[in-house]
């Protein structure tokens, strides 16, 4: 199930749909930077083709991809959670087209109806923690690989 099934699937059926009414349909070419780690968080995207990978910046280092993101998956939650900055940076892998959701617009959405604001916040959170685990596991074995210096 990816991100985005598990993210609609989470919500009551009719707020799924009022969640998507507030979409518009965006495209990112390869190799464009969509975020970066540290930035303000006023957007996620539900992606409807195309990979995005998510990376974390290593100081003196480089850039090291956490996760792998495809069709269907959720893209960006830290524009749910306070200070609403990004936690990691992403860039279009391939020609990406997404739904892409103002984040204050959802915010608002959520204030006013709590019944999809927490199942929303629910949701996310469950895709947070498969995505933190994800992170550990790719650092751990970047870490293995490289005898500790890869990072």
């Amino acid at each position: 199930m990816t991100s985005a099934t598990r993210l609609l699937t989470g919500l009551p059926a009719d707020r799924g749909d009022m969640l998507m009414r507030l979409s518009r349909h965006v495209f990112f070419p390869q190799d464009e930077r969509i975020f970066e780690e540290g930035s303000q968080a006023d957007t996620f995207w539900i992606i409807h083709t195309g990979t995005v990978a998510l990376d974390l910046y290593i100081p003196g280092r480089r850039r090291v991809t956490v996760e792998t993101l495809g069709v269907g998956d959720l893209l960006g939650w830290s524009w749910l959670f306070p200070p609403h900055q990004w936690h990691f940076g992403a860039e279009a892998f391939s020609p990406v087209r997404a739904h892409e959701f103002d984040a204050a617009a959802v915010r608002s959405l959520c204030e006013d109806d709590p019944v999809l604001g927490y199942a929303l916040t629910r949701t996310v959170a469950q895709i947070l923690g498969l995505r933190l685990e994800a992170a550990r596991t790719k650092l751990l074995d970047h870490y293995m690989v490289h005898g500790g210096d890869g990072l």
